[in-house]
């Protein structure tokens, strides 16, 4: 838990949402001598917090001109589509709301902060750069929107360095943090009701570099259009670095592996450092992406070439995205679980000639037409959840599909067709939803999780995976 600073002490602090990040916000508030007023709006999570000993009390009816500041979790809408009628008191009486990365920035103003974003990649790419990270033997932590919360995170001292996945619900709002690199993968549209459009959305990943102050890195993917403008226009500040990567095109004075080969140009002397395609668990262009941005973090936190050459190297990969669960009776089982939108699906559709696709879920912005040239790679679809149909819609005439329902009648499904190939062993079995997973789980990773163990029961013949 993080210890935080001693101006908490008899202030009076109001948190709203108390799921993961709200829970451990609120408890290291109370830590640091604050009176909370706690809530949400779900009567299950406010029963979990109270077993917990986190005081509660109904915002909706707080006097917010005794309350100093207020802690939101990023999950919950406070502007679009309609904004939240706690938000909206909090805002007519004066007082900001702020997510929990202020709060461990604030806490630790003199550990390297590095600051990953982008609609896909950012789980990847802050897993990978922690893993290299961890090869200075200097104090780390990772966490924010993957994994542990923010105020979960150890204190780290001054040769500390956390390495935080943001989502842009946590960027839009930030008040006064800041970062010592910052890293952009890509912007493509996702969560564009949450930003009020496109527009919003953008400007919510950009905002992450107003958080940089001078002699900071900025580090932007060039492989889009709203990515590469953030990037032309950091290039004008002269006060920050800014490294440009790409996994399609040269960049000078940057790193780039267009054709899977990472090439460090950072010294202007184009210097090849690794053949991506040996690493196994980075498969795919847009795992050479992830790779470039890792590799500059890696540079500008003072590891040598050669060393994040062997980081990279011995990387584990990470759970739910394109995860090698078994091998059975020749077929491969991949969880890719956190694809919850269609560009998310199309980076591990890309890496695979003959896919047993199961597919579904709820439903994002735009569907999977924009996956419609990867389906003469799809053997067979198996649809689940709320998007199946509209999925089936889409698919018709192109690719055969069935209606499952359950991941459970999905991977059985998937089995018997891909067995009864007279190749199995050309096929994989990929869930890659493209859909959130809120319809019939908790979260992605229970999605993931529940993948994971429907195939462990299955009997056949396994293979090393």
């Amino acid at each position: 838990m993080q210890a935080l600073s001693t101006h908490f002490i008899g202030a009076t602090v109001a948190v709203m949402g108390l799921g993961k990040s709200g829970a451990a916000s609120a408890r290291a508030l109370l830590a640091a001598g604050a009176r909370v007023l706690a809530w949400d709006d779900q009567e299950e999570t406010r029963a979990m917090a109270e077993e917990q000993g986190l005081p509660l009390a109904d915002l909706s009816a707080a006097d917010w001109k005794a309350i100093d500041l207020l802690v939101w979790s990023p999950g919950i809408p406070h502007t679009h589509p309609t904004p939240h009628p706690v938000a909206e008191a909090a805002r007519a009486a004066g007082v900001k709301l702020v997510c929990d990365i202020d709060l461990l920035c604030a806490a630790n103003p003199g550990a390297r902060t590095v600051a990953i974003t982008g609609t896909n990649g950012k789980s990847t790419t802050t897993t990978l750069t922690g893993h290299l990270l961890a090869g200075l033997g200097t104090p780390l932590a990772v966490g924010g929107n993957l994994g542990v919360p923010a105020l979960d995170l150890p204190s780290l001292g001054l040769d500390g360095t956390y390495v935080l996945e943001l989502s842009s619900y946590q960027l839009e709002l930030l008040d006064q943090a800041q970062f010592d690199i910052a890293v952009l993968l890509n912007i493509t549209p996702d969560h564009l009701a949450r930003h009020g459009g496109m527009e919003g959305y953008v400007a919510a990943k950009a905002s992450m570099f107003d958080r940089l102050p001078a002699g900071s890195t900025a580090v932007v993917a060039v492989d889009d259009i709203h990515s590469a403008e953030i990037h032309l226009r950091l290039t004008r500040r002269k006060d920050i670095v800014t490294r440009a990567i790409s996994a399609q095109k040269v960049v000078e004075g940057g790193v780039y592996a267009p054709e899977g080969i990472l090439i460090d140009d950072l010294d202007g002397k184009a210097v090849p450092i690794l053949d991506l395609s040996d690493v196994a668990a980075l498969p795919g262009r847009h795992n050479w992406q992830n790779a470039c941005a890792a590799y500059v973090i890696g540079r500008a936190c003072g590891m040598t070439p050669h060393a994040i050459a062997e980081r990279l190297r011995s990387y584990p990969g990470l759970k739910h995205r394109q995860e090698l669960v078994a091998i059975i009776d020749g077929v491969r089982y991949v969880n890719d679980s956190k694809a919850t939108n269609a560009d998310a699906a199309e980076k591990a559709m890309v890496c695979y000639d003959r896919i047993y696709w199961i597919a579904g879920g709820q439903a994002k912005e735009g569907g999977i037409e924009s996956l419609r040239p990867l389906f003469p790679r799809i053997a067979r679809a198996f649809l689940i959840g709320e998007a199946a149909q509209s999925f089936a819609d889409t698919l018709s005439g192109t690719v055969g599909y069935e209606m499952c329902g359950t991941l459970d009648i999905a991977i059985h499904r998937a089995r018997d067709l891909a067995l009864a190939d007279p190749d199995p062993a050309s096929g994989v079995v990929l869930l890659s939803p493209a859909c959130a997973s809120w319809d019939q789980f908790k979260s992605f990773e229970h999605r993931g999780d529940a993948f994971r163990d429907i195939v462990n029961g299955l009997s056949g013949e396994r293979s090393a995976a």
